[in-house]
């Protein structure tokens, strides 16, 4: 993996030393997560497949109180959408990171016309476009599968996904910051995600929370995401407390990450 970052980001330095997205370094990037079929399965294929499964059972094909009168397979779609962006947030991009740090590939290449932001800039919009994909799988197969209609507000949709996205890339880049190696960033990302996938709605879709812990779950990013998306899935404007959530959340991670992140 060095080797191919020395021979492609290394040595195409097109945009320069102030380049903040260097094609070269993304398309590197590119090639090397095409080789991990892991990361490619778990942020692709499997939250798609897990909507397939659950739209699978009969009783999730039935309309139902408790979801406010929709078929359980329709809540579980923005369960599936946000389920992409953490896996390749929380664990994927962490432990990417960590790797080039801890085998010196940033250090070698803050000495070169290619700064590792570059690197960062690439993972970042790597994994986030890889999430953005993941989610309109989801969409697509929901609705041609299992006749989930697609989101009715369209727009409020797109900002609530892209601002899950950059709070799920801001989180990773704090578990990123905070691991000293590969190991230490895959027992964070662990130890993050699964409370994640709960805040999301992997086990109990939000809106059939209590009260009390929906408020909880509320004021954490994905559980906002997960609010926010549920109501422009209904035709509502995502709740703008919602969306506040987002945008705090990603603003203090982004700081935090900035503060605590060594290329060394």
């Amino acid at each position: 993996m060095s080797t191919a970052l020395g021979n492609t980001a290394l040595g195409k330095t097109a945009l320069g030393r102030t380049a903040l997205v260097n094609p070269a370094v993304l398309k590197s990037e590119v090639r090397l997560f095409r080789r991990e079929p892991g990361s490619l399965f778990w942020i692709l294929g499997f939250p798609t497949l897990l909507l397939v499964i659950l739209g699978s059972i009969p009783a999730f094909r039935d309309a139902d109180p408790d979801f406010g009168g929709l078929r359980p397979v329709d809540a579980y779609v923005p369960v599936s959408v946000l389920l992409g962006l953490t896996v390749g947030g929380l664990q994927a991009m962490p432990q990417t990171l960590t790797g080039y740090r801890e085998r010196g590939i940033l250090r070698r290449m803050s000495t070169t016309p290619v700064r590792p932001a570059a690197l960062l800039s690439a993972q970042m919009l790597l994994y986030g476009g890889a999430a953005l994909t993941s989610s309109l799988l989801a969409l697509a197969v929901g609705r041609l599968a299992f006749d989930v209609r697609l989101p009715e507000q369209p727009f409020g949709y797109a900002l609530a996904l892209v601002l899950a996205v950059l709070a799920a890339l801001a989180l990773g880049a704090v578990i990123s910051a905070l691991s000293r190696t590969t190991k230490i960033a895959g027992a964070i990302g662990s130890a993050v995600f699964f409370p994640a996938m709960f805040c999301a709605g992997v086990w109990m879709p939000v809106q059939t929370m209590p009260d009390v812990l929906a408020r909880v779950v509320g004021c954490t990013p994905f559980g906002a995401a997960a609010e926010a998306l549920n109501q422009a899935a209904a035709g509502d404007w995502p709740g703008w407390g919602h969306l506040g959530v987002l945008v705090a959340w990603t603003v203090l991670l982004t700081a935090a990450a900035s503060r605590w992140f060594r290329w060394e």
